[in-house]
């Protein structure tokens, strides 16, 4: 088993008020919805349990599954640690944020996350698995972009 990880980061202004697009970032239903590749998030309190559907890494079928504690600054900033139950061991997790600003008519918003994961791959297929998870890293930010802006009734 050896541990990969792959780090992106993004930020844009969007034509909508900080509150909206914070009401979308911290309702687990409605971000798993408008997330692909993303099965369900269960809520716990400030830990979410997220469960990818099944992805393609170098022929390998996961399916990672992590536990996140979300950190809330009320309308500026979402953290997420990764954090699981006692007792257990996840083989996936992600560490990141979110950070939202009021700029002009609308809202400055942008992350950054880091996910890690243990595959049965030998560590020498790194550039290999890193260059996938950063293919499904931006498809997965690409299309969460496009929904987020569909769902907040945004026409670019």
């Amino acid at each position: 088993m050896a541990r990969f990880s792959s780090r992106t980061s993004a930020e844009a202004v969007v034509a909508a008020p900080r509150q909206a697009i914070w009401d979308v970032l911290v309702d687990p239903d409605l971000v798993a919805r408008l997330t692909p590749f993303l099965k369900r998030i269960t809520a716990d309190g400030d830990r979410w349990r997220w469960e990818m559907s099944g992805l393609d890494v170098l022929g390998l079928k996961v399916a990672p599954s992590f536990t996140e504690r979300m950190v809330f600054d009320d309308l500026e900033r979402i953290e997420f640690h990764h954090e699981p139950p006692p007792g257990t061991k996840e083989r996936s997790g992600v560490e990141g944020w979110y950070q939202l600003t009021d700029v002009g008519a609308g809202t400055h918003l942008a992350t950054s996350l880091e996910i890690t994961l243990d595959l049965p791959l030998p560590k020498v297929s790194s550039p290999a698995v890193t260059a996938a998870m950063k293919g499904v890293m931006g498809t997965m930010g690409d299309r969460f972009s496009k929904n987020l802006l569909d769902h907040l009734g945004i026409t670019t």
